[in-house]
């Protein structure tokens, strides 16, 4: 192919990356901002807070957006914040189940907007109660592959600070606990010199559905859609992808 298309192209994944870029930053914000309405500005007296915050800072948000995002949500200096929470249910293609967590200042548009988004791609809204019992509320604290950081290393760490479970990710590592033993699994963490990459509240699904290819690409494309929307924070599924799968997946992107 000529060099004009190959730069059209990298100039076009640069755009998306760029694009996605900032959203991450500003759903980032908004969760810094709803954890100092929620809790205060104290970091060291709001967790949520001190989460939201040291996500925010290996995301490379700049640190003077981080202290306005936590004046905004503590109504320092006259500016207030008031976002609504909402989480909706649904099913993507072949059955998948999803949740997906918004928070918005209209609830109205975001209803229409992931009804919308759902409906372009092969899901629909589901009747409350019949996808959130697939899943249990739990503290994830994401961990990535480093020399010298192993599984048995985090177990070591983890274990007496309540942590149920440490899952192997490929790329990386997830401890689970109960939501109340986030803290003290990622202070555990901190204390034995273990960097980790976030620690939040997520859904997780109590039983995985395997997918095949063809229904990866499907849940994917739904779920950068739902990203895509300013008003969805979180997107929360029970699909797993076969490691035949994602080699495929991975093959495509290269």
């Amino acid at each position: 192919m000529s060099g004009h298309s190959k730069w059209a192209t990298t100039k076009h994944k640069k755009a998306v990356i760029d694009a996605r870029r900032a959203k991450s930053f500003a759903k980032l914000i908004k969760n810094i901002e709803v954890a100092a309405k929620m809790g205060g500005a104290d970091l060291s007296g709001n967790p949520t807070l001190y989460d939201a915050v040291q996500k925010a800072k290996k995301t490379s948000v700049p640190n003077d957006n981080i202290d306005r995002a936590i004046k905004r949500g503590a109504g320092i200096g006259g500016e207030a914040v008031s976002y609504e929470s909402i989480t909706y249910e649904a099913y993507g293609p072949s059955g998948v189940a999803f949740l997906v967590e918004c928070l918005t200042d209209n609830k109205n548009r975001a209803a229409a907007e992931v009804r919308t988004i759902l409906s372009r791609n092969g899901g629909t809204l589901a009747d409350p109660g019949s996808v959130a019992y697939n899943f249990s509320r739990k503290g994830v604290i994401s961990i990535t592959k480093t020399d010298g950081v192993d599984e048995d290393a985090i177990l070591e760490a983890v274990l007496d600070a309540g942590a149920e479970e440490v899952k192997d990710q490929g790329g990386g590592f997830e401890v689970v606990t109960e939501p109340s033993d986030l803290v003290p699994a990622r202070t555990a963490l901190q204390d034995a010199g273990i960097d980790y990459d976030s620690a939040e509240a997520e859904f997780v699904p109590n039983l995985s559905v395997e997918v095949d290819l063809e229904t990866a690409r499907k849940v994917f494309r739904l779920i950068d859609a739902l990203e895509d929307s300013d008003d969805v924070q979180n997107v929360f599924s029970n699909f797993d992808v076969p490691a035949e799968v994602q080699a495929a997946l991975d093959a495509e992107d290269e």
